[in-house]
């Protein structure tokens, strides 16, 4: 006779039609009471109880977590381990109206509240010779083909004349890099560029932060509303522009000023080349521009080296795409929609960040960003369908099981790895294979060299 074994446990949800109200463990985090202050300052709290309280915030956010089940799906997944308990069953109508009848604003709030640095002054890889180092960069979302978000959102014209795929949807995110926890974020059509929308993120700078960022962001009027709020930046800028070289420095950079004289700057010229492990070679030249003026405390080779930092905020991009989206187009039909579902989808990206935080912080030395994003979220949907951690009943604890499942993994140090770039999407898998690039990863070292500016 083959032996078994039997376990009971004790499930801690709300009561009522609030049980299904829950997000697992990282109801921890986006805890009742603040759900319940974002609805009441929001305007959304339900006048009468029903199968479907207001609380239905916790089905919209367990949409992005589960981003590739339907409504249905999703709600049985919030009910599974409340086995015993009356349930409802509503329709995928019912959820949808729901969902709508709650609108956006108490998303943005509850994001709002949850935004912000989660590093401490111990963090590894938060901070940089006392700079609070973050990265600012955007990207693309494929929203639904209908004619409310076409009209709203726009499209890439194609050759000729004419829309070419999916109304896109632009979302710029200032981040830490020590963490890639989202200090804020902005998102709108995608007819607007990203310097257009990058203002409205410079308001979460501080004083001590040094700010990374790609071309693009070099025009004086961006650095200098930078430096408005107390901020530095180190941004690569376009090889296009001729600087005037002002003062050269002894560790190879050079003194300039842009916009007319405006905007005093120091300027750092490095050949980069990239040394991949089958013997190939890249080269690149890059022109750094940055407002830290003191080249015996912050070296220019350092600050060469330091720049590879902005690429945390792509690594986060990425997250919220491909590992919570998994590169599908967003689920909403109605740009309205469309605005609750992104700050949900920012929200649960955010706690997942929490939460890997609060676990690193209780393992001295260990660094965030080697902790895996998709252990987090897997570990994340498990306690979901199981309703466990919803309620703390003992003393907090700071891992929790998230975090053992991150620690489990025994974070190794990060290699040097670079991803092929596709600048289009192939509208054949067969037609890929004539791109050229290689399909995996490639191990590589680098190399960096200062140049010197040929003449004043």
């Amino acid at each position: 006779m083959q032996e078994k074994s039997v376990i009971t446990r004790e499930v801690a949800v709300a009561q009522g039609p609030f049980a299904p109200g829950h997000l697992g463990e990282l109801t921890q985090i986006v805890d009742f009471d603040l759900v319940d202050a974002v609805l009441e300052d929001t305007g959304r709290t339900q006048r009468r109880i029903r199968v479907l309280p207001s609380r239905v915030v916790y089905f919209v956010l367990a949409l992005a977590v589960f981003e590739r089940v339907g409504y249905r799906g999703v709600w049985s997944k919030l009910v599974a381990g409340l086995e015993g308990l009356p349930v409802a069953w509503p329709t995928s109508g019912a959820l949808s109206r729901a969902r709508r009848r709650v609108g956006a604003a108490p998303f943005r709030a509850l994001f709002e509240v949850l935004a912000g640095p989660v590093a401490w002054r111990n963090t590894p890889g938060a901070f940089w010779r006392g700079l609070h180092t973050v990265a600012l960069d955007g990207t693309t979302l494929q929203v639904p083909d209908a004619p409310a978000n076409r009209t709203t959102f726009g499209t890439r014209k194609a050759k000729g004349g004419g829309e070419n795929g999916y109304p896109l949807l632009r979302l710029l995110v200032l981040v830490e890099t020590g963490t890639r926890a989202v200090l804020g974020a902005v998102f709108g059509p995608f007819r607007e560029g990203e310097t257009t929308y990058a203002p409205a993120l410079f308001g979460h700078l501080r004083a001590g932060m040094l700010l990374l960022a790609d071309r693009g962001f070099d025009g004086w009027e961006l650095m200098k509303a930078i430096q408005a709020e107390g901020a530095d930046f180190l941004i690569r800028s376009r090889l296009a522009r001729t600087p005037l070289v002002l003062r050269r420095l002894p560790d190879g950079s050079y003194l300039s000023v842009f916009g007319y004289g405006r905007l005093p700057v120091r300027i750092i010229e490095a050949d980069i080349t990239v040394a991949f492990a089958d013997g190939s070679r890249r080269q690149e030249q890059w022109r750094l521009v940055t407002s830290l003026m003191d080249h015996d405390r912050y070296p220019a080779g350092a600050l060469v080296r330091l720049y590879h930092e902005r690429w945390e905020v792509e690594t986060a991009l990425y997250s919220v795409k491909c590992t919570l989206l998994g590169g599908r187009v967003l689920r909403s039909g109605l740009p309205q929609d469309i605005e609750q579902e992104i700050y949900a989808l920012l929200t649960v990206y955010q706690a997942l960040r929490i939460a890997m935080a609060d676990a690193a912080a209780t393992m001295p030395g260990l660094d965030p960003d080697r902790m895996s994003f998709t252990v987090a979220l897997e570990t994340a949907c498990d306690q979901i369908i199981a309703a466990a951690g919803v309620l703390i009943e003992t003393a907090v604890d700071m891992a929790g099981s998230i975090g053992r499942a991150l620690l489990r993994e025994k974070p190794l140090p990060r290699r040097n790895r670079t991803n092929p770039r596709s600048k289009k999407r192939p509208t054949s898998k067969y037609a890929a294979s004539a791109i050229g690039e290689p399909k995996t990863t490639r191990r590589y070292t680098l190399h960096t060299n200062v140049t010197r500016p040929q003449s004043p």
